[in-house]
């Protein structure tokens, strides 16, 4: 326990380090967030620096290297985090120099998230990760060569759904962090790996000092950088440990960003109308009129109240 303690204070205090001396580099660079043109509300945000997801990433990794217990499954998780953020990092970047909101094409991201997803489940397969542990009870089951395809489904479920949902400020930032730290609880009372319930605890140290930067009014953007890297982290930390079928429950905020989405595109292309004011749903709730750091605040509740749930047969 104390070296979890130890590795959220060391995650937290670095975060904030990192971001403190990236800000004002981002800020001289220009690396400013595009705003969609359609988002009236945040017309006042373009040109907010964006890519923060480089610092709060970075003192996650350092933390967890440092004060987690060898485990085979760690660098493996790492590995897929760290090549996440690859990734969005160039998203943000090519972003940047076309001087627009978009960066890859969504043919290239899916491209390298079912790369990385078949990846990761094959590793699942071939080193005895395939058990799956059932929510609500102390039951689990080996699915063996099944783990494969519903790795991948959440890898590109979840990685996509935390992508959607940094919209506000503070958002993905918070929920994140309220499911880094259910996964961290839950993986420590199943007693399934201390390594990855210590990657989990530094997500949630390093997510708190971005949130200090972050909260609206936001002076820093985490960026596809961040958000692309919290969901492979996401999906890796649940795969690996057994839980996959957690995800949908912790995570039910960002399921919603995502069926609201594709509940929004069906509706749209059928019938020339919108479900939601806006897409993905929280855009929805400001269209309402409810401020954004209120949104940020009950879609992180939800998360840890659900999130609760899932500890009840352990305690």
């Amino acid at each position: 326990m104390r070296n979890l303690l130890f590795c959220f204070l060391l995650a937290f205090a670095l975060s904030c380090a990192l971001l403190l001396a990236l800000i004002p580099l981002l800020k001289r660079l220009g690396a400013g967030q595009n705003i969609l043109s359609y988002v009236k509300e945040h017309i006042q945000k373009s040109g907010t620096p964006t890519m923060g997801g480089l610092a709060f990433i970075a003192a996650a990794v350092i933390s967890a290297a440092i004060f987690a217990e060898r485990d085979a499954a760690l660098p493996v998780a790492l590995a897929v985090g760290l090549g996440y953020l690859a990734v969005g990092f160039l998203d943000d970047l090519l972003k940047k120099l076309r001087g627009k909101n978009l960066g890859l094409r969504p043919y290239q991201k899916i491209i390298f998230q079912l790369a990385v997803a078949v990846m990761a489940s094959v590793y699942c397969c071939l080193n005895g990760l395939t058990v799956l542990r059932m929510p609500y009870s102390h039951a689990a089951y080996d699915i063996g060569w099944g783990m494969l395809p519903l790795g991948v489904l959440v890898f590109v479920a979840t990685v996509n759904s935390v992508n959607l949902t940094d919209g506000l400020d503070g958002l993905a930032g918070s929920v994140s962090a309220g499911f880094f730290a259910v996964m961290g609880a839950l993986l420590l009372l199943q007693g399934t790996s201390g390594a990855l319930s210590t990657l989990s605890v530094a997500l949630v140290g390093a997510l708190c000092g971005f949130l200090l930067f972050n909260v609206n009014r936001a002076s820093v953007f985490m960026g596809d950088t961040g958000s692309l890297s919290l969901g492979g982290f996401a999906a890796s930390i649940a795969l690996f440990s057994g839980n996959a079928l957690a995800v949908p429950v912790v995570g039910a905020t960002f399921v919603l960003s995502s069926i609201s989405v594709i509940l929004q595109v069906i509706y749209y292309k059928k019938t020339g109308r919108r479900i939601f004011l806006m897409a993905p749903i929280h855009h929805h709730f400001q269209e309402k009129g409810y401020s954004e750091a209120k949104i940020a605040y009950a879609y992180s509740a939800l998360t840890l109240v659900l999130g609760a749930t899932l500890l009840i047969p352990f305690v």
